[in-house]
């Protein structure tokens, strides 16, 4: 399909996208300021992007830490918000890698998923163009985003990614396919494609083989840790509030005691992981990512599961920030794939002469 190699785009420069201010810190300022508002992530998306701070850090280029703390910071405020800012600034992070210019002030989705029954189709068309066509699901904030980066298929069986615009005749975002209570303000529904005009980004099979792709995956980890950050601090102040009118619950002191263990395990290795793809950005950081991720899964998992026991049934059923993230958090970590990625770290390791686990 030559048509198709011709809408390669060609190598622009690329900005340095990290804003002066701790994007962290003026993450949590805005969202605190928004705390029991009525705005949807939607609404607290598009307030973010017009702050400037979706403009992050690249991932291996020096302040990988600083651009998960912001991926933390939004995750401990709402899930659903930080699906969509951390598929917004994935899509940004992805453009520059892979030398494409996004426009101006838009909102972008990364719909990258591969169920084995749904594939979209990329054909050439008229004038050098290309379209899009069939059904994408798991199309997280599809009635939000203004554009999209798909993954895709030619004729000759070949994957490719292409960055759609979804505000056009070919492209109908529907309701189906999300049904679940935890992370309903993600909608990540399916949509449907019927010869959508597209752009390619990068050439066949460069969104899965690029240095980036691990450093976005170990970023997921980050959303899932500021979740159980969040959850792990109402336990502490409930501790600290009982300790100041009685004393303390040796329970509640011992469920403490295991939240901070997994979490302060966590992240520390979630900071040697962002200084390890930062000392070396081009290296394969598959085994790294999926033991970031792996570790943070269980973490928080052990996080939920340990608060939840210690402070009851009240902040589950009268707190609407900690309700809503122990709804979200269970259906969020699902993203993982559980002992599919244990099967695979332990392949990438037996691969290896030698192993990671040296003090």
């Amino acid at each position: 399909m030559p048509a198709l190699l011709s809408l390669i785009s060609a190598p622009v420069p690329v900005p340095a996208p990290a804003p002066t201010l701790d994007a962290a810190t003026a993450l949590r300022a805005l969202l605190r300021r928004e705390r029991g508002g009525a705005a949807t992530p939607a609404e607290l998306l598009r307030r973010i992007a017009a702050e400037g701070l979706d403009r992050l850090p690249p991932p291996g280029g020096g302040a990988t830490a600083r651009r998960w703390r912001a991926l933390a910071a939004v995750g401990g405020h709402d899930l659903s918000l930080v699906k969509l800012y951390e598929g917004h600034t994935d899509a940004l992070a992805i453009l520059a890698e892979l030398g494409t210019a996004a426009p101006a002030d838009a909102l972008w989705g990364v719909w990258c998923a591969e169920p084995p029954d749904g594939r979209v189709a990329l054909r050439s068309a008229a004038a050098g163009t290309v379209t899009l066509s069939g059904r994408k699901q798991w199309c997280s904030g599809a009635a939000t985003v203004s554009h999209a980066l798909v993954s895709c298929w030619d004729d000759d069986g070949r994957p490719w990614l292409a960055a759609v615009a979804l505000d056009q005749p070919g492209v109908t975002v529907t309701a189906d396919g999300w049904h679940a209570v935890g992370m309903a303000g993600s909608a990540s529904v399916d949509v449907l494609f019927d010869d959508a005009e597209a752009r390619l980004v990068g050439a066949s099979g460069a969104y899965v083989h690029r240095a980036g792709f691990w450093h976005g995956g170990a970023g997921i980890a980050a959303c899932w840790y500021g979740a159980a950050q969040a959850i792990g601090d109402y336990l502490h102040a409930a501790v600290r509030a009982g300790a100041a009118r009685q004393a303390a619950d040796p329970h509640r002191l011992a469920q403490l005691g295991m939240v901070d263990v997994a979490l302060a395990g966590a992240a520390a290795v979630l900071r040697e992981s962002a200084a390890a793809i930062d000392a070396d950005p081009a290296a394969d950081a598959g085994p790294l990512a999926l033991r970031a991720r792996l570790t943070v899964e269980a973490a928080a998992t052990l996080v939920l599961q340990h608060a939840t026991r210690a402070l009851g049934a009240t902040p589950l059923c009268r707190d609407p920030h900690f309700a809503r993230l122990a709804a979200d958090l269970p259906v969020f970590l699902r993203q993982s794939h559980a002992e599919r990625d244990l099967a695979a770290l332990g392949g990438m390791l037996g691969e290896k002469e030698d192993t990671p686990w040296a003090l």
